[in-house]
């Protein structure tokens, strides 16, 4: 038996290796798209078109079929490609090699090394295009994960296998609420995709804000805004393959997607660039199609879970606009930063009464979420009235609430605060809490699920 199992990764080579190859040319090179005579292939198939006059080659993938016409988008720089070309298909779509080698790698679209740390030798195979786990197989939410995040922690708790939406403009310090996410999740595995980034940002990221020890137990997928559309596209999917692996193999997954928004950008440039109409705000269709598909492969199964943050880039901060809208409308919260926090330094910039989780009742104790109503009485009760106090309008003794919330404010406000290298596990945040809202909070509810049983 062990004799087999030796030639395993062998055997899986033989079989993914297709013996009858279909050939085609260039004949077309229009912008972003590649048309070409041939070769035989369908929707999503991966094939190489070989450079004649550099002798080198790069990756396509077929996004359109007319008559004889392969549409192609490439993974790399369409410089040097000309009519005539070969075209190779591969016989299959784009898959992620998977396995405990990926944690502390970096990868790039199509799951090849992008660190320079040599091959990552595979377990397995999976497709980065695949199907949400069935509804009815799918465990409940009934466990709180640990973000390392006071304010998210303590008012908006999440849940194993949750999917939550962090939505904002530009700097208003999305990339950093995920770097201390990271760092501090109590999750088994971080896996986070950097999709439309900024090249400095990079290595910012894995240097400054990710560090060492959290890249050990992380995955990254990186594709910057330089490249190609349908890497940019692909790299979301090849970041949800990923987590499903580890998923599949029983650990509770942290995913941090950042940012749909980009994802959105590049599926909108493919749809015009193969001729789909624009709708809503020039996006075509298809990015709305294709945005709940992606979405829907987070959360629970069988086996294990993906706790998943998904950023939104909100344009002109419009939380209205049509890719903020959609996303909101499938995901199970959102958490709102907000730029007028970030002005006065208040950060992490989170809008708590704008937020919200879900499920936050199904994994908080009775005690907790009497505190958390406490505390967020205050804060409605302060921000109605917040002009007139700053105004020196209001007067003391006016309403007995409103001065409770007004003496409360400051010890709210340092409560909700946290400095990015500031530990804060959850045993403290809730201590914390019931110190603020006067409501004793039991140890038992500290634990990760206070009302249901751990999952054997």
């Amino acid at each position: 038996m062990e004799s087999f199992s030796f030639f395993d990764k062998y055997i899986k080579a033989v079989e993914r290796v297709d013996t009858i190859k279909y050939t085609g040319t260039v004949s077309a090179v229009k912008g972003l798209l590649i048309e070409s005579k041939g070769p035989r292939s369908v929707i999503g198939e991966i094939c190489r078109i070989n450079v004649l006059s550099s002798h080198t080659s790069v990756f396509a993938e077929v996004v359109g079929l007319e008559g004889n016409t392969v549409r192609l988008m490439v993974y790399g720089d369409t410089k040097g490609i000309e009519v005539g070309d070969e075209v190779v298909a591969s016989g299959h779509v784009l898959e992620v090699p998977v396995g405990p080698a990926l944690l502390g790698r970096v990868i790039d679209a199509t799951g090849r090394p992008y660190d320079g740390k040599g091959d990552i030798a595979p377990d397995d195979y999976y497709p980065a295009t695949a199907s949400p786990p069935p509804p009815l197989e799918r465990q409940p939410v009934n466990r709180r994960i640990v973000t390392g995040v006071r304010a998210i922690d303590s008012l908006l708790a999440v849940g194993k296998g949750q999917r939550i939406g962090i939505f904002a403009g530009s700097g208003v310090g999305k990339s950093t609420l995920m770097s201390v996410i990271a760092r501090n999740t109590n999750a088994d595995v971080n896996v986070i995709g950097l999709i439309g980034e900024r090249g400095r940002e990079v290595l910012d990221f894995i240097n400054r804000d990710l560090g060492e020890e959290g890249l050990k137990r992380s995955v990254l997928v990186v594709s910057t805004s330089d490249q190609p559309s349908i890497a940019r596209l692909r790299a979301a999917y090849v970041t949800t393959a990923v987590a499903e692996y580890f998923r599949d193999q029983g650990k509770d997954v942290m995913l941090m997607f950042d940012s749909v928004t980009r994802f959105a950008h590049a599926q909108r440039e493919i749809g015009l660039a193969t001729g789909e109409p624009p709708a809503q705000r020039g996006y075509p269709p298809s990015v709305f199609d294709m945005l709940p598909k992606l979405l829907e492969r987070t959360g629970t199964n069988a086996r294990g879970s993906i706790t998943a943050f998904y950023t939104v880039l909100v344009d002109g901060d419009d939380m209205d606009e049509p890719i903020a809208d959609k996303v909101r409308g499938t995901l199970d919260g959102h958490i709102i930063l907000n730029r007028s926090l970030a002005q006065r330094q208040h950060y992490p910039a989170i809008d708590v009464l704008a937020s919200i989780s879900r499920l936050s009742k199904r994994v908080s104790g009775p005690c907790t979420l009497k505190a958390v109503q406490q505390v967020k009485r205050w804060m409605a009760d302060y921000a109605a009235q917040e002009e007139m106090i700053l105004a020196g309008v209001y007067q003391k003794g006016s309403s007995a609430e409103i001065d409770e919330a007004i003496e409360k404010h400051p010890a709210v406000e340092a409560f909700l605060c946290q400095e990015e290298r500031e530990p804060c596990p959850v045993e403290d945040t809730l201590r914390r809490l019931s110190e603020l809202s006067g409501i004793d909070i039991p140890e038992e509810e500290f634990v990760e699920s206070p009302a249901v049983p751990k999952r054997m």
